[in-house]
């Protein structure tokens, strides 16, 4: 009877196909707390090593990588007060944001380095300082390691079916398209020159491509989680 009562309770708050123990206050909350760390990193890199868009209208905020990095902080924050309290409602609304944190940073990182190796001069003006190595990588890699050990590690099977998270995807894509042209209305600059490129037939396209890529890798994501932990199907018939 009390094997039954403790497999009961590892149940309710670990899903079958969870490979580890979360919420927990092990290395659950430890991989959080690193992340967290990491995050903190590079907010206070943008404060200590300030350049012009410090002082333009919308901040760092006109950022992709910056609005990717604020999500990506409070799903991560989530976790850790799940891990803390032990809660499976904080926990399930951490796996909710995950649903949209994840995947943008798996763009994020995907755009950045794609067009960095392709054309620098695509992402990073001329008059902004380049980035310290480790910054770098705060920025545009860590987080997508982060959430995706969380991802696939210590959270259960991804439930977000594919049409509506493309339409997710093209409501963040096109809302960001919105908040840039406002602050371009400002400050009379885009904060990634790809964008000066570009008409606004061409940018649709641009957006409408990101939207579909966020897309693509939530599936991925997805697919690549039965394949690390098994499906729901096989999962039954082994009980």
């Amino acid at each position: 009877m009390s094997n039954v009562k403790a497999k009961a309770k590892d149940i309710l708050h670990r899903h079958p196909l969870q490979r580890a123990q979360s919420p927990s206050r092990g290395w659950s909350a430890a991989l959080h707390v690193v992340a967290l760390c990491s995050f903190a990193y590079s907010f206070r890199y943008l404060v200590v090593n300030p350049n012009p868009i410090n002082d333009s209208y919308g901040w760092h905020m006109q950022y992709l990588t910056i609005l990717g990095l604020s999500l990506a902080t409070i799903t991560m924050t989530l976790a850790l007060l799940a891990d803390i309290t032990l809660s499976p409602r904080i926990f399930a609304v951490k796996n909710a944001f995950a649903l949209t944190s994840a995947p943008m940073e798996v763009l994020i990182s995907a755009l950045y380095w794609g067009l960095r190796a392709y054309d620098t001069s695509l992402v990073l003006p001329d008059w902004a300082p380049r980035l310290a190595l480790s910054a770098d990588f705060g920025f545009h890699l860590f987080p997508t390691l982060y959430l995706l050990i969380d991802t696939w590690l210590l959270s259960p099977p991804r439930t977000i079916r594919l049409a509506p998270s493309l339409l997710l995807s093209l409501v963040i894509a096109f809302t960001y398209w919105f908040w840039i042209e406002r602050c371009y209305q400002f400050n009379g600059f885009y904060p990634y020159p790809i964008f000066a490129l570009l008409d606004t037939s061409q940018r649709i396209g641009l957006f409408t491509f990101s939207a579909v890529l966020m897309t693509l890798s939530g599936t991925f994501l997805g697919q690549l989680y039965g394949v690390m932990n098994g499906h729901l199907d096989n999962s039954k018939k082994s009980q």
